[in-house]
């Protein structure tokens, strides 16, 4: 198995910022080959660079899945039980 060190923190080092499917954003060193499931976002800079873009671009941390699940509302898998859950929890007797 090869083994590979890379100063992350080398002035010199140059970096690829990546994405998923899940739109979740990661830093690989330029040279290296992409991981699987990764592409590439077409940013190719230094660290500092690179930092700066994901700063201004990965703005929500969520993955994509949970982001379309939150937003299609209530009715819909967990979150309508959970919220048939909380109301029951609220309702008859013990209510405030």
């Amino acid at each position: 198995m090869r083994t590979v060190t890379f100063d992350f923190e080398s002035p010199e080092a140059r970096f690829k910022v990546l994405v998923n499917s899940e739109e979740q954003y990661s830093i690989w060193p330029a040279d290296l080959r992409l991981p699987g499931g990764w592409t590439e976002t077409g940013v190719t800079a230094s660290k500092a660079e690179c930092d700066r873009y994901l700063d201004e671009t990965w703005t929500d941390l969520r993955p994509k899945s949970l982001r379309t699940w939150l937003d299609s509302g209530p009715g819909s898998g967990l979150g309508s039980a959970l919220d048939g859950a909380l109301g029951s929890a609220h309702d008859g007797a013990g209510r405030a």
